[in-house]
């Protein structure tokens, strides 16, 4: 058995599907909040052994609850939402949470492969998996900080695998749900299906219009790496994204190409983000390489394409 938390989500519920192929003998349960009940379309061509809420599943997990033959748990639930400023939801349903899953793993000796996030580098400009260089601007990614801190003091004693991934900008299907926190790839095709035009932010802390960049990293790619530490049990925790960042610009015009038409728009930058935006992320991948993770990641003309040819397609069906 392998327990998905978060599988209904974007990264999740690709998971689960990849999952399906990787490992077509072992059951899967997902465990999320279906209050977004949208999100039961992320499950229709998965296989599921059993489906939980994530409160009764923490229950379970709190009364120590023995589930037999369990291979391991991919915890990436989570509130991810950037914008969302209740810090004592944001601790307990990420921070907390996580700890108590932690714990359970760490009892029963069960590998532990959680989604961190590359937010908690904030705006220092250095990413690295060193404390020296993470300074969260908000309450969504110190909770996922002070979670990565956490587990960096149980490493040294822990006796099955802790593995942390911290997840660049992930973009690809399964992310229609997230609203506005999708990617901006999903928001670029979109509005340039519904009215030719796709909008970007006007430069600032120093960049021109549209020249902010970001490592934007596709989904199968994450799953991959997700996939690749459970076979290889490494514990630690480790930057995912492509290694190369990519401005706003050349994605829009990576959007424009397929479709072959549209234009870009600059609208001002938005007063509630100033001084809590990453202008600039492109992670290092020096501690993924030398755990042995050697697999080409998909640039981003090759990312856009392949995920704007699935929505076409499902478009278009």
């Amino acid at each position: 058995m392998i327990i998905v938390t978060g599988g209904a989500g974007f990264i999740g519920s690709n998971l689960v599907k990849q999952l399906n192929v990787d490992y077509p003998d072992c059951p899967i349960v997902v465990v999320d909040d279906l209050t977004e009940g949208t999100k039961y379309k992320n499950m229709r061509d998965c296989m599921l052994a059993d489906y939980l809420d994530q409160y009764d599943f923490l229950k379970q997990i709190e009364q120590n609850k023995y589930f037999p033959r369990l291979k391991a748990i991919f915890h990436q639930g989570a509130c991810s939402s950037t914008t969302e400023w209740n810090g004592q939801y944001m601790m307990k349903n990420n921070y907390e949470y996580s700890k108590v899953l932690l714990n359970y793993c760490l009892a029963w000796k069960i590998p532990f492969i959680y989604a961190s996030s590359a937010a908690v580098y904030g705006s220092y400009g250095v990413f690295r998996e060193l404390q020296q260089y993470e300074a969260p601007e908000n309450v969504y990614a110190y909770s996922k900080y002070l979670f990565d801190q956490y587990v960096r003091n149980v490493l040294c004693f822990a006796k099955s695998q802790v593995t942390g991934l911290r997840y660049f900008n992930v973009y690809g299907p399964k992310e229609s749900h997230k609203g506005k926190m999708a990617s901006v790839i999903f928001h670029a095709a979109q509005q340039l299906r519904e009215t030719g035009i796709i909008n970007l932010f006007q430069g600032n802390d120093g960049y021109e219009d549209g020249e902010q960049q970001r490592d934007f990293v596709y989904v199968d790619d994450v799953v991959a790496v997700n996939l690749w530490f459970l076979k290889s049990k490494k514990s630690g925790i480790y930057n995912v994204g492509t290694g190369c960042s990519a401005s706003f610009n050349s994605l829009a015009q990576a959007v424009i190409n397929f479709y072959g038409r549209g234009q870009i728009c600059y609208i001002p930058f938005p007063v509630a983000l100033q001084g809590h935006y990453q202008s600039f992320t492109q992670a290092d991948l020096s501690q993924l390489r030398a755990a042995g993770y050697q697999t080409t990641f998909r640039s981003i003309a090759q990312g856009v394409r392949e995920y704007l040819s699935i929505i076409h397609k499902s478009i278009t069906v």
